[in-house]
């Protein structure tokens, strides 16, 4: 019925459909994006003694709160990439969307320790569904002139998330804000059905008939149109090419080509400059970190807080908008040395902490939160998925994805310890280090990926043998 009626306004050719899919395929993303933001405002609710729990919640639970998401999420990583390879994108994305409900629902029926804990812990199927599914999904139903904006849209929606979680947050009380949330991915399990499977895993399940209706109104055209067959065959080509081994000689081919090696490398290395870069720690702590820095601020941290999830929603609107302007390299390059240069400033204002230019601490926080939804967050699974083939799209995105949780889920466990132990400005410093040089390397190592196949990539990675040394002096570093 959506499909019908989506296809009934929309001329020959168009990409309206592609969008439609995207913005429906975000959908969990923004449920994630909701439960990653909720522990800002709520944290300080449990611990404060008008708790909605039998008693203060404990600076520890919180601690465990923040990081159990990213525990859980590594190995549920491979879980993903097992159903998203054998059942298919979508019924992977609707189990994301399943766990996002179970999560608010645990919420609901008890605020017990173990209760809020093992929500936070069945988020962690929600962040490796999200991550996993999504990019996979847009890549495999976008076509080249859109990618990079529709690939946008996965950073867009969970900071729009975060955004709407905050101004709730300010406004409503504990369980009106879970009844909202929980909305979201009940919508989303109620409507996705209606969207199509991608037409590569369509293909790679022998429906080649299905795969072209789904390719034919993806791209708003007749099944019999020239242009769909053409892109099909193209498709039926990469299917076989990738059809050549197992699992287990997809990762050694990984590992010992050395093109496809190099472009595992650059992915790593910019997906740890992602975790980083200290966003995702900000966002949980957002609160704590604007009551240590919020002296003759009329706001209060919270309040505040909501400003810097709007500055994270502008930052993902420009990305949206100049993602496919600019290029992939320029956007994460110039996003990540603003973003070093910000958290230096960030950490020498809480190293003099004199209380003086209250505004600075502000200021800096919006600057590197607009970054990192301009650029740091967004573009690495951009050039992840344009920088490898079909047969290494999905263990790449686990692996990357498993690497990404492992190091948030440490990060936050340790930063609230850290911040009361050696002080914040400290862990500002470490993220700022991260950035700078992350900045270097994607200067000198990290290719230009848009519009580009993957041949011209690898290509560019056999004329260039003086930059291999240079990357592994920076990876070095």
């Amino acid at each position: 019925m959506l499909k019908s009626t989506v296809k009934k306004y929309c001329s020959e050719g168009s990409k309206v459909n592609q969008v439609v899919v995207a913005v429906m395929m975000v959908l969990p993303v923004f449920s994630y994006g909701t439960a990653i933001g909720w522990l800002s405002p709520m944290g300080p609710r449990l611990m404060s003694e008008e708790t909605p729990a039998a008693a203060p919640v404990h600076a520890d639970v919180i601690s465990w709160m923040a990081s159990v998401p990213y525990l859980v999420g590594t190995p549920a990583v491979f879980l993903f990439g097992f159903i998203v390879d054998n059942y298919g994108r979508k019924k992977a994305l609707m189990l994301t969307s399943l766990s996002m409900a179970v999560c608010w629902g645990l919420k609901l029926y008890s605020t017990e320790t173990w209760a809020l804990i093992t929500a936070r812990a069945i988020i962690g199927l929600g962040v490796s569904g999200s991550y996993v599914v999504t990019p996979l999904y847009i890549k495999e139903i976008s076509e080249d002139s859109i990618r990079g904006t529709l690939g946008s849209l996965v950073v867009l929606s969970q900071n729009l998330g975060n955004l709407v979680v905050y101004v709730l947050g300010e406004y409503l009380c504990y369980h009106a804000i879970l009844w909202i949330c929980l909305v979201i991915p009940l919508v989303h399990l109620l409507l996705f059905p209606a969207m199509p499977e991608t037409p590569s895993y369509l293909l790679k399940s022998g429906k080649v008939e299905e795969a072209r209706s789904a390719l034919a109104w993806l791209r708003c055209r007749q099944s019999s149109d020239a242009a769909v067959d053409s892109e099909l065959q193209l498709l039926l080509l990469e299917l076989e090419q990738s059809n050549s081994g197992t699992p287990f000689t997809t990762i050694k081919t990984l590992v010992s080509d050395r093109n496809t090696f190099r472009a595992f490398r650059i992915t790593m290395v910019i997906t740890l400059a992602r975790e980083l870069c200290g966003c995702l720690a900000v966002l949980h702590f957002a609160s704590l970190i604007f009551s240590k820095a919020s002296g003759g601020w009329v706001l209060t941290a919270n309040q505040q807080a909501v400003v810097l999830g709007a500055v994270q929603l502008v930052g993902s609107c420009t990305a949206f908008s100049l993602v496919e302007r600019t290029g992939r390299k320029p956007l994460l390059g110039a996003t990540c040395l603003v973003s070093g240069l910000a958290l230096a400033a960030l950490g020498a204002w809480f190293a003099a902490s004199d209380g003086a230019h209250a505004w600075l601490p502000v200021l800096a926080l919006c600057l590197c939160i607009y970054c990192d939804a301009a650029g740091l967050q967004p573009v690495p699974f951009v050039v992840m998925t344009e920088m490898f083939s079909f047969q290494f799209r999905g263990t790449v995105t686990s692996i990357v994805t498993a690497f990404a949780c492992a190091i948030v889920s440490v990060e936050l466990r340790v930063f609230q310890p850290l911040a009361s132990s050696v002080g914040l400005y400290l862990i500002f410093w470490i993220f700022s280090v991260v950035c700078l040089i992350s900045t270097v390397y994607i200067a000198f190592c990290v290719p230009e990926t848009k519009k580009r196949t993957i041949e011209e990539i690898y290509a560019e990675f056999g004329g260039k043998e003086k930059e291999k040394d240079l990357e592994a002096h920076v990876t070095r570093l």
